[in-house]
C-alpha cells in the first residue's frame, strides 16, 4: 500500500505544489505515495459555506469553527482510519526528524491546515489531533508547513532516495548537524577543499567529519549539542545503575 497523504485545507490548489516534482514527484508517479486534498469549506453547514467566526472574548482576526473542522476530520478518518491526524500550528510541538521517521514508517498521515487566527481549541479536546509546529515562525497558513512535513516523510519512503545510506549521514539523524561538503573544482576563488578530504584515508576523513559535525553543532545549535551530550551520558549511567542493582 502506498503512503497515504490527506490534506484538509481551504486551498487545495496549493497541492501537490513542489511535491509534484523531483524525488517526491517521481515517487508519486510510481505509486509510492498518494495525495488526497479535502476542501474544508465543503463541510460548512450554511448556504454561505462559512468556516470561521469572530474570536470569543473579542480581538482581531477570525477563528476556524470546530463543527466544520470536526466534520472534515471525521470524513478523512473514515477513509484512512489508521493514519494519525496532525494539525499545523505554531502552538504545536516542534517537528523532529525522529517524529518524521515514525510517520514515514506508518500507513500515512492526515494534515489539518489552519488559516486566520487558527483553530477553535475545542477541536483538540473533541478529536484526537496532534499539534505540530515546523518552527518559531508565523506563516499565512498551515499549507506550507504541511508541504514541509510531507517532503520530510516522502524522502524516507523505501526507494525514494535510491541508496539506502542517503538519509543516514544527515543533520539531526544522529542528533548533530551534518558535516560540511565540498566538490570540484579543488580550488575556487583562492579557497581549497580541505586536504584531509583529498587524502584517500577513509579513517582520517571519517574522524574529520565527526569532529566538524560536533564542532558545528556546539557552535551553531547549542540546544542540540546539550541534548546530544545528555543522550551520550544516559547509557553509561544506566549501565552503572544496572551493575549496582546486580551487585546488590
Amino acid at each position: 500500500m502506498p503512503f497515504a497523504a490527506t490534506v484538509l485545507t481551504l486551498y487545495p490548489e496549493m497541492f501537490p505544489g513542489p511535491l509534484g516534482v523531483s524525488l517526491a514527484g517521481r515517487a508519486q508517479e510510481a505509486g509510492t505515495w498518494s495525495l488526497d486534498t479535502v476542501q474544508i469549506r465543503d463541510f460548512a453547514n450554511d448556504k454561505h459555506r462559512t468556516v470561521d467566526d469572530t474570536p470569543a472574548g473579542g480581538g482581531a482576526g477570525m477563528v476556524l469553527k470546530p463543527d466544520v473542522l470536526a466534520a472534515a476530520i471525521d470524513h478523512a478518518r473514515a477513509r484512512h482510519p489508521d493514519c494519525p491526524v496532525l494539525a499545523m500550528t505554531p502552538r504545536g510541538r516542534p517537528l523532529t526528524q525522529r517524529r518524521v521517521r515514525e510517520l514515514a514508517a506508518g500507513p500515512g498521515v492526515t494534515i489539518l491546515c489552519g488559516r486566520f487566527e487558527g483553530f477553535d481549541e475545542r477541536i483538540f479536546d473533541g478529536r484526537e489531533v496532534e499539534e505540530v509546529s515546523i518552527g518559531d515562525v508565523i506563516l499565512s497558513g498551515g499549507e506550507v508547513g504541511a508541504l514541509v512535513l510531507l517532503d520530510a516523510c516522502i524522502r524516507l519512503l523505501p526507494g525514494v532516495m535510491g541508496a539506502a545510506s542517503s538519509g543516514v549521514e544527515e543533520s539531526f539523524e544522529s542528533g548533530l548537524l551534518e558535516y560540511p561538503h565540498y566538490t570540484r573544482p579543488v580550488e575556487w576563488e583562492g579557497r581549497t577543499i580541505p586536504e584531509v578530504l583529498r587524502s584517500g584515508d577513509h579513517a582520517k576523513i571519517a574522524a574529520w567529519r565527526k569532529q566538524r559535525s560536533e564542532d558545528d553543532t556546539r557552535l551553531r545549535r547549542p540546544d542540540l549539542w546539550e541534548r546530544h551530550i545528555d543522550a551520550r551520558a544516559q547509557p553509561a549511567s544506566g549501565a552503572r545503575r544496572k551493575k549496582k542493582d546486580l551487585d546488590q
